[in-house]
């Protein structure tokens, strides 16, 4: 599925949330950031928020911003990687009040976009005594995998959810050791993101054990792989977070060296702060792994459904899609995702479903794939999906296959071993350009050289001081302008990607940078994977 594609220059989103379903950990409900939520930005307080995208043009987005508030309008926090200020208005202010704000942020030359800060929510042979009461490690053939290697403490997965009880006797040694209390808390604003509520904040620690719970340790159940985990809190006891909050979390856990990047939560609509903050980790060398949703319909929730992003959906244990998984185009990958095992903030186990358990069963093989092969991001990704195993689905409900961490392990990045997601082998093409100010842009055309390629990555690096967009046209036959394209990579500053699977081959692909301000020179780089 493309990008979205209705947003034009100069424009800005009011997001909406989406209806919750009646799975657990399912969708996201419509959000007032602020309100009751009792974290460290504005405790109590009841207030609209929205998030104000700044130009790179612009040096200090916080500054900048508040040259343009008036009366009541408070600049929160500001996020310098991404170039984001939320602000937040009072709640009960007139609705004009808000209009006006919307209107004069708009019109500012350097604000790129206004969105409204909305919250997410989550979406749900070894010696350790409790394996056999696992199925998801089988399923996905990890015993093969460890006859090679039980994973690699320098391998990172960062789980961006609720905080993940680190000092679980299964999870302990496990941890990231690097970063104070293993992690952070985008909610509170602290450097200690153990869950607050134990008895209802489970989620992440949940997702961190299916990914990295100690494996041969004695102990409970096994995870994937010993990785080290990162936690990054970025959703409440209650299971929900603003996108501010995780956008915060995940450029954090891309600046400490998270390899990957597990995203078991969802809901809403397309928002330019996490497509960036999903870009900016891509960018940065991470593989963002993300949940499909468990609405049970065939289109992938946010923000699995951005390019960026590997989408999971989710396998009953007879390997048939579950009742309650998301399908559609941009399924990648498919996993154990039913009464999956793991660890609990009792410092005991439950079982619990939903595709935010299939996603870190994926994310825990790439931190085991990690630990046999020398990857890239995007290497990782298509390795993941060159060696699943087809299960029988179509396509838009296993995406390539079901993750299978044995030949995963045992097949060599690119020799084509494994399962249908193809050959394994790339290429790789550079051109190079200047644009000379904020109305020159440049188009450039890219033949294909595989006849079913799996994937194609388009990478832009501009300058520093500039700021410049990347659009992208398959089967079209034409260039795409900054109007009406199939994707686009529109961050607030000049490096961009754009990540298409299965593209359309029957036309050259179209590439289009375009200076939304500033002028350079930049490289356009197309990765072509079989």
């Amino acid at each position: 599925m493309a990008d979205d594609n209705t947003l034009t220059r100069r424009s800005f989103l009011t997001a909406t949330g989406a209806a919750a379903g009646s799975v657990a950990f399912v969708g996201a409900g419509a959000a007032t950031p602020g309100k009751g939520r009792g974290n460290g930005r504005g405790k109590g307080t009841e207030r609209r928020e929205y998030i104000v995208g700044v130009s790179a043009s612009e040096d200090d987005p916080r500054g900048y911003v508040r040259k343009h508030l008036s009366g009541k309008e408070e600049p929160i926090s500001t996020n310098e990687r991404l170039g984001t200020t939320v602000v937040g208005l009072p709640e009960n202010a007139a609705e004009q009040a808000h209009q006006n704000f919307l209107g004069r942020l708009e019109a500012a030359d350097g604000v790129k976009y206004v969105e409204q800060n909305v919250d997410l929510q989550a979406q749900v042979a070894p010696n350790d005594p409790r394996y056999r009461d696992q199925y998801a490690d089988q399923q996905v053939n990890a015993p093969e995998a460890w006859d090679a290697t039980f994973g690699d403490s320098g391998v990172t997965v960062a789980v961006v959810d609720q905080g993940v009880k680190y000092d679980h006797p299964d999870l302990d040694g496990n941890m990231d050791g690097s970063v104070s209390n293993s992690g952070y808390d985008f909610v509170d604003d602290d450097d200690d993101p153990y869950p607050d509520a134990l008895s209802d904040e489970y989620h992440g620690t949940h997702v961190g054990g299916i990914a990295a719970a100690e494996v041969d340790n004695g102990e409970g159940v096994t995870g994937i792989g010993n990785s080290s985990l990162l936690s990054g809190r970025a959703l409440s006891e209650q299971g929900s977070g603003s996108t501010a909050d995780i956008a915060d979390a995940v450029t954090w856990a891309a600046d400490q060296g998270a390899d990957v990047i597990n995203l078991s939560l969802g809901g809403g609509g397309y928002t330019d702060t996490m497509k960036n903050a999903v870009s900016y980790a891509t960018n940065n060398g991470a593989l963002v792994v993300a949940a499909a949703g468990n609405d049970g319909q065939g289109s992938v929730s946010y923000p699995a459904a951005y390019s960026e992003c590997l989408a999971v959906s989710a396998l009953d244990p007879d390997e048939t899609l579950a009742s309650y998984s998301n399908y559609g185009g941009n399924i990648e990958l498919a996993a154990p995702g039913t009464n999956v095992l793991s660890t609990w903030t009792d410092d005991a186990y439950d079982s619990i479903s939903g595709t935010s358990m299939a996603t870190p069963v994926v994310a825990g093989v790439a931190g085991l794939a990690l630990a046999q092969w020398d990857l890239t991001n995007a290497e990782l990704r298509n390795h993941l999906k060159n060696t699943a195993v087809n299960v029988g689905l179509s396509s838009d409900k296993q995406g390539s296959g079901r993750v299978d961490a044995g030949n995963a392990i045992t097949t060599e990045p690119g020799s084509g071993g494994g399962g249908g997601g193809g050959g394994g082998g790339s290429t790789s093409t550079t051109i190079s350009g200047s644009l000379s100010s904020y109305a020159d842009s440049d188009c450039s055309t890219y033949t294909f050289e595989y006849d079913s390629p799996s994937q194609i990555v388009i990478e832009l690096s501009g300058p520093s001081d500039a700021d410049f967009d990347l659009y992208a046209n398959t089967g079209v036959g034409a260039c795409p302008t900054t109007d009406d394209y199939d994707y686009r990579s529109y961050t607030t500053n000049s490096q961009e990607t754009i990540t298409i699977d299965s593209p359309d081959t029957s036309t050259d692909l179209y590439a289009l940078v375009d200076s939304y301000s500033g002028s350079g020179d930049f490289t356009v780089t197309f990765t072509e994977y079989q």
